[in-house]
Parts: structure tokens; C-alpha cells; sequence
């Protein structure tokens, strides 16, 4: 079975390898910037705003993107804390305040300043040796929150606590893989050590096809469902999570239509 169901991942990432396939997904505002610089920090934005409802999130990013103009890097170099704190004092989505997100957009200005970039700050604890990046991006975040005045802004997941950390992950697969779909820009970390951007979908869908055992959504379950990836694709387990993250959501393609291809992996139903 197992290479069976390598056969037909591949076949789905085949078919959904295209930017054709992204809209609506908050990935598709990281092909504005083809400066490193200015894409990471866009990727930062979209992933954290990426929860509820699909149209407003690429409202959200996009109204925060727009205020920052041609360049992110640029708009948070040369703005001052209180200027980025006016600029966004009106802004809500969801749960997400204004100032919660100033005070993201604030810190990371402050990260650039120690570090030059996101990316030279994640690599200064990232270790090629270590299992998958999770020391490397907890080491990030912490460096973000260090910089924040109020902990409980629930823009940044903490890893310590075991959460499964989903839109982290998917920052760092937008950033690190580059294929049709993900435009990388940071080469010096590998895509074998990416984690599985788990949410509920993912997690019902590694469910069905028998990736993992875990009943919840958390990192030791993202853990296990990574581990399973690798053994059909032990360079970059995340390759699928695009693709699959289409069944259900794209008409063209639906869970179970794909588990009877897969010769009726167990339905859970």
C-alpha cells in the first residue's frame, strides 16, 4: 500500500502543481515581492491573519499589505512604532485587534534591526542535524515575542506548549519549498526538516489514509503525520500538503473520490 499511495500523492501533486490552483489562498499575495526581504515579511503577515473564513483573510492581509506599499521591509525599516501603531489602531480581524497586530509588526521591526532579517535570525539557531526545524522556529518566535509588550497576543503560536503551530508551518513551507505553487527564498534550510501544516482538515485527512493515529490536532501529531510523508518523499515531506489541502475545497477534487483511487483506504464513516 504504501507505494501505491506514493503513486497517487504524486499523481495529486502533479495535478494541483500550478498557481492556477492557489486562488483563494493568502500564499497567492507572496508573488508581489520578489525581494527575499519583503516577501518573507508578507508571508508572516498572511499566514498569522490566515484563520476564519477564506474571503476575509484575503480581505484582512490584503488592507494590511496595501498600507505597507511597495515594501514591507522597506515600510517597517523607516516607520516608527508609533507610526505603525496609528497606521493599524483601526484594523480588526476576528479576534485580531489593531494593536495586536502592531505589536507583531513592531517586534518583527525590531528583529530586523538585531538580525537583518527573519531569515538570518531563524538561521542563527537553525541546526541541519536536528530532526525538523522546530528549535529553529521556536528560537524565531521567541525572538519576536521578546520584543512584545502583551504575551497573550494570539497572532504567534508558541510551540513550548505543544501546539501544532499550523500557521508557522505554513510560513516556513511557503518560504523554504520552491515549486509551481510555494516561491521559497530561503535557501539555507532544508525542506526535509518542514513539519505538516496541521489543522482540522489535514488532520481528518491524514486520518483517512491511515498517517497517523493522533486524535488531536497538536505538534506530536504533526510530528507523526510528517514522519509518514517521509516515507514517500524523505526530501520534503511537505510536498503533498498543498494538494491534499485542495480535496474538499476544490470542486474538481473531493476526499473520497481520492480514497477510492487509493483502492478504499478506510473512510472513518
Amino acid at each position: 500500500m504504501p507505494l501505491f499511495l506514493k503513486h497517487q500523492l504524486d499523481r495529486l501533486y502533479s495535478r494541483f502543481d500550478s498557481r492556477s490552483w492557489v486562488h483563494p489562498d493568502p500564499l497567492e499575495f507572496l508573488y508581489r515581492y520578489a525581494h527575499t526581504g519583503d516577501r518573507e515579511i508578507a508571508a508572516l503577515v498572511a499566514s498569522s491573519l490566515a484563520y476564519g473564513r477564506v474571503a476575509q483573510i484575503l480581505k484582512s492581509v490584503s488592507l494590511v499589505l496595501e498600507k505597507m506599499e511597495d515594501s514591507p521591509f522597506f515600510f517597517l525599516k523607516n516607520s516608527s512604532p508609533a507610526d505603525i501603531s496609528n497606521l493599524f489602531r483601526d484594523f480588526r480581524h476576528r479576534f485580531t485587534s489593531g494593536h495586536d497586530l502592531s505589536q507583531v509588526l513592531i517586534a518583527v521591526k525590531k528583529v530586523l534591526e538585531k538580525h537583518g532579517s527573519l531569515y538570518f535570525c531563524f538561521l542563527s539557531a537553525y541546526d541541519p542535524s536536528q530532526e525538523t526545524v522546530l528549535p529553529a522556529i521556536t528560537f524565531l518566535t521567541d525572538e519576536i515575542r521578546s520584543h512584545m509588550i502583551d504575551p497573550r497576543n494570539s497572532l504567534l503560536a508558541l510551540p513550548a506548549r505543544g501546539s501544532a503551530c499550523k500557521r508557522l508551518n505554513l510560513f516556513l513551507r511557503w518560504m523554504v519549498r520552491t515549486d509551481a505553487v510555494d516561491p521559497g527564498g530561503w535557501p539555507g534550510v532544508s525542506a526535509s526538516k518542514l513539519i505538516i501544516p496541521l489543522d482540522t482538515h489535514m488532520h481528518r485527512i491524514s486520518l483517512l489514509l491511515d498517517l497517523t493515529e493522533g486524535k488531536q490536532a497538536n505538534m506530536k501529531t504533526a510530528m507523526e503525520i510528517t514522519r509518514s510523508f517521509r516515507r514517500f518523499a524523505p526530501e520534503d515531506p511537505v510536498r503533498y500538503d498543498f494538494a491534499l489541502t485542495r480535496l474538499g475545497i476544490r470542486q474538481e477534487e473531493s476526499i473520497h473520490s481520492f480514497l477510492e483511487r487509493c483502492g478504499g483506504i478506510r473512510t472513518g464513516e
